[in-house]
């Protein structure tokens, strides 16, 4: 986990890949009213995600949840523990309290080790703004009942395996789109989390210029 910490460290240090990234896990066609976070700026609402790095049997790991089907936005969704930023608090500050809410991470053994880029999203209004920590401890997680319906544990080995970055017709009210996603298990990862992912990804590249 050092040596993960230190590439992780210094890489969110230096610029960020940012949209490009993104945009490889963007649904095709995208919705008509898509605008970025450039356009948008901080005119939104505005919610704070952490992408939390662990280590589970000597591997380091990434924790996801699975939104309930009763959730206002994403319904059923798989989420990087996050929500809303809450009034007096800051983005970071609050992708910390919303873990702790809703998997039960103990604050304390988090070490925030910087930020990736911002993201918008049409559907909920909501601008995302997503922090990469890291804990030398594996966590109990605690599911929160009303907000997690399923914790999804997953190896960072198996999301940076090419051959588990995949595409499918979906049809929605707006007609068929062409759904990049990241498969775990039963689990596809789509959407805003896809496409945070992507930038994450893309940092941890070997084949990243340096």
């Amino acid at each position: 986990m050092k040596r993960l910490e230190d590439r992780l460290s210094d890489r969110l240090r230096r610029p960020l890949p940012g949209l490009p990234a993104q945009l490889r896990m963007m649904p095709i066609p995208p919705p008509p009213d898509q605008k970025t976070y450039a356009e948008v700026g901080d005119d939104c609402l505005q919610g704070s995600v952490l992408v939390l790095f662990y280590p589970r049997e000597g591997k380091p790991h990434l924790v996801f949840i699975r939104r309930p089907k009763t959730a206002v936005h994403h319904k059923g969704q798989i989420a990087f523990p996050g929500g809303h930023v809450e009034a007096g608090e800051t983005r970071v500050e609050a992708a910390v309290r919303e873990a702790q809410e809703e998997v039960g991470i103990i604050p304390g053994t988090i070490r925030v080790l910087g930020a990736l880029t911002p993201l918008f999203i049409p559907p909920s209004g909501y601008c995302i703004y997503p922090f990469v920590g890291l804990t030398d401890r594996t966590p109990a997680f605690v599911p929160a009942s009303d907000e997690v319906d399923e914790i999804i544990e997953t190896p960072l080995d198996h999301i940076l395996d090419p051959e588990n970055a995949r595409r499918e017709t979906w049809t929605f009210e707006i007609g068929p789109r062409v759904v990049p996603f990241y498969a775990f298990g039963p689990h596809k990862i789509w959407g805003a989390t896809a496409m945070v992912l992507s930038e994450l990804l893309e940092i941890l590249s070997p084949d990243e210029k340096r």
